[in-house]
């Protein structure tokens, strides 16, 4: 598969576009202004306990308190209070030694809130979801710090290995080398994109990561809650960590920084493919010129064409998202239910990109069209599977149900992209009326009038193609419109069309075809 990777720097954020095979099936905006990210770690002051719900608010510094419940505190909940306690107050000088450092025993999974998080402490916490429409940020304490390839988690030492490496003796090998180079008290999850390295990449991936703590240790000294401690890294280079593999063959950036910063980072973490990046400088907006622009406008409204002609109807609601396949015209043959497999194989495909694209969260219901056969329900169920398989984030689909129905759940982390591709209408502004051609016609006279006893001459009225018809029909033979203003003002009007102004659209213009603002 190609993979392209297209940034586009403008003074309100940072957009990035992935391209999988010059389709565009993932979009990012990174906001110039953008705090609460997924991953940033700030210092919280728990405001406010719950039993109820066996959950907390915390002051993070956000407008409305973000929430964090029990099941998200993290079995070593006591061992984060303590060194955030410690950290805080550290005032020693000398380099904190985590290795030193006593973690204290596991909180039990069926415990109260209020017995760990008494006494409404200062916690160090992680944004788990972005705040989304009326909600805060929900936390977690359960740090975890990612890297390219390994994935570091303080307070434990266990390792885990990614179940996506099949090999017995790659995992065996790869379990090894960790705990061999893994410092006390950090547990470590090696990545998938871990399989096949050595020891020496994997050790500058795990050391990096411990620096990352040194500095979350050192950023914690006398803060006062609510304070941002860490931010996740840019967009750009979360998005390279996480999908830069052989399949990526072009990152192209329209920013000097931007680029330098990719460049670098690429350097770093896979120099064999430091040359896919390139500076883009040409006169064209980068997305225009990739045909990202064209490809957002087509894909973000509520109805999203496929190229057989069949369509999907695409709703939303507070609680899901609704998705329905309509075969258009699509007519393969004279088999229905062939017919109708092709269709929805076809919009399974375009559906698992649409839940990318959007970023689409929670529970999605697919109304797909209705196929009486099992085997086809099954090869449906699998397809839609296999299509979602590249999707980052966590999702399950069930099998389609006696009402011709699939559901599928899908981590929401952040809200969804949301781009209205409809424009206002520049004729009637949005009102679906228009005022009469004879009305207008009294205002091109009137601004005439205004302009001739103003000493202009040579005027050329340029107007839309069907104003033009009916200003110049007849000629002089039958009195035209343009007849009759040349008698009444003794000169001649030059009428021009042009097809590009609205209906009711005018404008004039000199000898020197300068348009005359009136």
């Amino acid at each position: 598969m190609n993979k392209e990777l297209i940034i586009n720097a403008a003074p309100q954020g940072v957009e990035i576009a992935l391209l999988e095979d010059k389709k565009l099936v993932e979009l990012h905006h990174e906001k110039a202004d953008a705090s609460f990210a997924v991953g940033d770690l700030y210092l919280g002051k728990v405001k406010k306990l719950i039993p109820g719900l066996n959950a907390a608010f915390v002051d993070v510094g956000f407008e409305k308190d973000a929430f964090l419940h029990y099941t998200d505190l993290s079995p070593y909940a006591r061992s984060l209070l303590k060194f955030t306690q410690q950290a805080i107050n550290d005032h020693s000088g000398k380099e904190f030694d985590f290795g030193a450092f006593q973690v204290e025993p596991e909180i039990i999974k069926t415990g109260k809130i209020n017995e760990v998080l008494s006494g409404k402490p200062n916690i160090l916490v992680q944004i788990l979801k972005e705040p989304i429409a009326a909600k805060g940020p929900r936390l977690s304490c359960e740090i975890s710090l990612p890297g390219r390839f390994v994935v570091i988690t303080p307070f434990n030492d266990i390792v885990a290995v990614s179940r996506k490496i099949h090999s017995a003796d790659e995992r065996k090998r790869l379990q090894k080398i960790v705990e061999a180079i893994k410092p006390k008290n950090f547990g470590v999850i090696v990545r998938t994109a871990a399989e096949g390295k050595n020891t020496a990449e994997l050790h500058e991936d795990l050391s990096m990561l411990v620096e990352t703590w040194k500095a979350i240790q050192s950023n914690l000294k006398g803060a006062v809650a609510p304070a941002k401690i860490l931010s996740e890294q840019t967009k750009t280079t979360s998005i390279l960590r996480d999908l830069l593999n052989e399949d990526f063959n072009k990152i192209v950036i329209n920013d000097r920084n931007i680029y330098n910063d990719t460049r670098s980072y690429i350097q770093r973490i896979a120099p064999e493919k430091a040359d896919i990046v390139a500076f883009y400088h040409n006169g064209l907006p980068i997305f225009d010129q990739f045909g990202i622009t064209k490809q957002v406008k087509a894909a973000f409204g509520k109805t999203v064409n496929l190229p057989s002609g069949a369509y999907l109807i695409i709703e939303h609601t507070e609680a899901l998202h609704v998705i329905d396949v309509n075969s258009g015209y699509k007519s393969v043959g004279n088999n229905q239910e062939l017919n109708a497999l092709e269709t929805n194989l076809e919009a399974a495909a375009e559906i698992s990109r649409q839940l990318r694209l959007r970023d689409l969260g929670g529970i999605i219901v697919v109304d797909f069209i209705d196929m009486k056969l099992p085997d086809n329900k099954r090869k449906l169920l699998e397809a839609m599977e296999e299509f979602m398989k590249p999707d980052r984030a966590k999702h399950a689909v069930l099998p389609i149900s006696k009402f011709g129905i699939m559901q599928i759940t899908r981590q929401r982390m952040k809200p969804e992209m949301n781009i209205n591709t409809q424009e206002v209408c520049p004729t009637c502004a949005g009102t679906g009326k228009i005022s009469s051609t004879l009305l207008l016609e009294d205002e091109i006279e009137k601004n005439m009038s205004y302009l001739i006893t103003h000493q202009h001459k040579d005027l050329t009225l340029v107007v839309h193609p069907i104003m033009h018809a009916y200003l110049t029909k007849g000629g002089w033979l039958f009195r035209s419109k343009q007849w009759k203003w040349r008698m009444k003002y003794g000169q001649k009007i030059k009428v021009s069309e042009n097809t590009n102004y609205h209906l009711t659209e005018f404008h004039f213009f000199d000898k020197h075809e300068e348009e005359i603002k009136l």
